[in-house]
This record gives C-alpha cells, sequence and structure tokens, in this order.
C-alpha cells in the first residue's frame, strides 16, 4: 500500500515538473538583421522617444559614466546584483537583432529573444499593461534614434539557485498579472489616462510599493511607500504624512517643475523621474497622472494656503533671537533660514520645511540626505540650488537640525538614533 502510494506521489511529482517546464518554456524569435527591418515612421519614433523618457529607460540602462542604454547599470537586490541589460542596437551585445515581435515579449511577458526569462528587476510586470503600439514605438525609437555601443552585459551575482532563470516561470506565476491596462468605465478618459500611464509605462508602484520576502510588490500595500536605495519613496495613498494632503494638481506641478509648493523638490533617485522622464509627457498627460494620483490619495480639493498647519509653519519659522538657545535651532537660524523662511506664504522654491514631506516621513533618510548633499541645478527646480552642508556639517550638526525641525518645526515624535543614521547615509553617499 505504501509502495503504491509513493509511486503515485512520484508520479504526479513528474507530471507537475514537466507541466511546469511546458509553462516555463518559451521558443527563440529567429534573428532579424537591421538590414531586414523597413524605416519607421518619424512620428513613431518622436512617440517612442516620449514613452522611453517616462519609463526612464535611459536611466536605468545607462551605468555611471558609460554610453547611453549601454547597460550595466547595477540593481543592487536583497539576493544580489543584477546588471541592466544592453538596449542599444547593437547586433551582438545589444538587441540590433531583436525583431519588433521579440521585443514586444520582452516587455509583454518578461522573455529575451533567446526564450530565458528576464529577472524581475526590469519591472515587465509594469509595462505588460502597455499597447502594443506604445512598445512598438520605444521599439522604433531604440532602433532608429539610439546608437549601437559594444558592451557585454555583466553577469548578475544572484547565487545558486535563485539564478536560475526558470524559476522566474513561478514567481511570475505567483505574482504577475499580465495584460494589458483596462479602461475602468466608471471612471473619466482622463481617470483612465493616468491609470494607464502610472499602471504602465511610468510604473510608479515599482518604487512607491513594498514589497515581500521574494521581491513582489505587495498587491495589498499598492502605494503606500518603500525604501529605495536608502530613500524613502513616501506613500502615495491617504497614510502619506504630508501636512497639506496631495492633490490632483499638487501632483501635476510636482511632476511638471520638479517642485510641490507645499511638500518639496524631487530630489535623490526622484530627480531622474521627473527631469529625464516625466516632464518630456505632454502637459494633458502628466494632468491625467495628476488626476489619478490625486484619487488614489483621496485628497480634498481645499485651498492649502489656508491650512491651519501652512499658517502654523509660518508663524514657527519667523526669525527669533531665542533661537541661539538650542543648537538644532541655532544651527537652522544661521545655515538654513536665510533661504528657507517665508515671511506670508510658501514659496515652492524655498520649501517650507516645517511642512515639508522630508521632514513628516518616519524615516529620517530623505531629509538627512539633501542635508548632506544639497541639490543640484539638475534636480529640483531648474535654476535654484541648495549648497551640501556634507564638508560643512559634522554628523551630529545635520543630526541636530534634523531633530530641531522634527520637534519644533512639525511638531512630530522624534526619531531615534538620527547621528548614527546620518553617519550611515554619509557612508552609503560616499561609495556611488
Amino acid at each position: 500500500m505504501l509502495k503504491s502510494t509513493l509511486s503515485i506521489l512520484a508520479g504526479a511529482g513528474v507530471l507537475a515538473l514537466a507541466g511546469f517546464g511546458i509553462y516555463a518554456y518559451h521558443s527563440p524569435y529567429a534573428v532579424e538583421p537591421p538590414s531586414a527591418r523597413p524605416a519607421f515612421d518619424p512620428a513613431q519614433v518622436e512617440q517612442g522617444r516620449i514613452l522611453a523618457a517616462a519609463g526612464y529607460c535611459a536611466t536605468c540602462h545607462t551605468a555611471a559614466g558609460g554610453a547611453p542604454y549601454a547597460g550595466n547599470f547595477p540593481v543592487t537586490t536583497d539576493f544580489g546584483t543584477i546588471y541592466a541589460s544592453n538596449i542599444t542596437p547593437d547586433p551582438e551585445t545589444g538587441i540590433g537583432n531583436w525583431s519588433k515581435a521579440a521585443f514586444r515579449r520582452a516587455m509583454h511577458e518578461g522573455v529575451d529573444r533567446e526564450g530565458r526569462h528576464l529577472f524581475p528587476a526590469f519591472p515587465f510586470d509594469h509595462f505588460t499593461k502597455m499597447t502594443d503600439a506604445d512598445v512598438d514605438a520605444v521599439y522604433a525609437y531604440l532602433m532608429t534614434e539610439v546608437a549601437p555601443v559594444k558592451e557585454a552585459t555583466q553577469a548578475p551575482t544572484i547565487p545558486f539557485p535563485l539564478n536560475q532563470r526558470i524559476l522566474q516561470a513561478g514567481w511570475k506565476l505567483l505574482f504577475v498579472d499580465f495584460g494589458r491596462y483596462a479602461d475602468d468605465p466608471s471612471k473619466s478618459a482622463e481617470w483612465n489616462r493616468g491609470a494607464y500611464l502610472v499602471e504602465g509605462v511610468t510604473h510608479c508602484g515599482a518604487c512607491h510599493t513594498p514589497r515581500n520576502k521574494v521581491g513582489a510588490e505587495e498587491k495589498s500595500a499598492r502605494f503606500a511607500g518603500a525604501t529605495i536605495d536608502a530613500w524613502s519613496a513616501p506613500a502615495l495613498t491617504a497614510a502619506n504624512p504630508s501636512a497639506v494632503p496631495w492633490t490632483a494638481a499638487d501632483f501635476t506641478r510636482y511632476l511638471s517643475t520638479g517642485a510641490g509648493t507645499y511638500h518639496g523638490i524631487a530630489a535623490g533617485p526622484m530627480a531622474p523621474v521627473v527631469h529625464a522622464g516625466l516632464r518630456e509627457l505632454p502637459e494633458s498627460d502628466l494632468t491625467a497622472i495628476g488626476v489619478y494620483l490625486g484619487n488614489v490619495v483621496g485628497a480634498p480639493e481645499a485651498d492649502p494656503a489656508a491650512s491651519p498647519a501652512v499658517q502654523a509653519s509660518l508663524a514657527a519659522g519667523r526669525p527669533d533671537p531665542a533661537w541661539r538657545a538650542d543648537e538644532g535651532e541655532r544651527l537652522y537660524a544661521t545655515a538654513c533660514a536665510a533661504c528657507h523662511y517665508n515671511a506670508e506664504s510658501i514659496v515652492a522654491e524655498r520649501p517650507e520645511l516645517g511642512i515639508n514631506s522630508s521632514t513628516r516621513l518616519d524615516d529620517p533618510s530623505n531629509l538627512i540626505h539633501v542635508i548632506l548633499d544639497g541639490v543640484s541645478s539638475a534636480e529640483g527646480t531648474p535654476g535654484v540650488v541648495m549648497p551640501a552642508f556634507r564638508d560643512a556639517l559634522s554628523d551630529q550638526q545635520i543630526a541636530a537640525i534634523a531633530a530641531y525641525l522634527r520637534d519644533k518645526r512639525a511638531d512630530l515624535a522624534p526619531w531615534t538614533d538620527l547621528e548614527t543614521r546620518v553617519a550611515q547615509i554619509r557612508a552609503h553617499q560616499g561609495t556611488h
């Protein structure tokens, strides 16, 4: 009896493995030489350029100091480092011999031309929602406007057996909802356009949604915030800690200019998202994204200037000789207040730090990053620069400023171990 049961279980196991193998297998696509490729319509190429920018393709596929789109940008995960692929039209090391169908499969299914499963550091779980026409436009742009670069992609450092790509088929089966975006008939066309962009090409949830232990986005905590490269990607829901709730108009302005009047500026990992990406989208698309995200946050349409939090922060920020009594207040008065003091109204380019998003997050990392390394002319709002205090202030002094802002200006529970966190971020940034 036991022998018979074991035989049945063994047979079932073999069948399960065979079924998984059939599911996981993808045949290679034939090589398509560049000479066999027809000319692309200029309008399609331009649309592809805009979409590639909005999807941050160059940001993720360009290594520091490397040629655009030539790959080898390191993506650090809990399982090892994955290096972005070369997606220039070089036929040997890039995608120059990929057909349109092969490119579609990579974008929609996470499988390359040779039939290998791609690691989910590549956000195919979002790109699967893009239309064929939009994916084809990105393909046309890459094949037409990007210079071919011969550069082999480094192998990932993921250990065995996690480096076996066939296992990604099981990961997809468990965590990926494949298929194009479908309009919600109960919502407006503008809302649906915003949803399509956010859920698809701009893949906002890839950074703003926490991930489980195997690296998949937690669907039950969509847009609930996450940690990205030692920065906090804040929640895009009602759980966002901003003193002034985000509105559709706030989102649109922030993504258009890199500065939000009541929330802060685009720095760190968010800077290229805005300045090298989303700003390329037409105004109508940025407005649609704002409408969609405003709905996700659920913010009321109200005049933020009249908010009690704004009025209280303005009053608290007024220079006072008594600030000299406390080190954090003294340092703020001497190093920060000259730019950040606003007499009666908020100025987007000179953030009001009592209500700034970085001061109200549970994690002080974003505030510390900006104090340490400032905001360059390529970040935030063009033409407005914040100096770096890395070499001017000690860890203890930066921690004192952060503690003052959190306690006296934001009136929130203090951050713990601030000096240690400053030291960690100082060291982390120094490795980049």
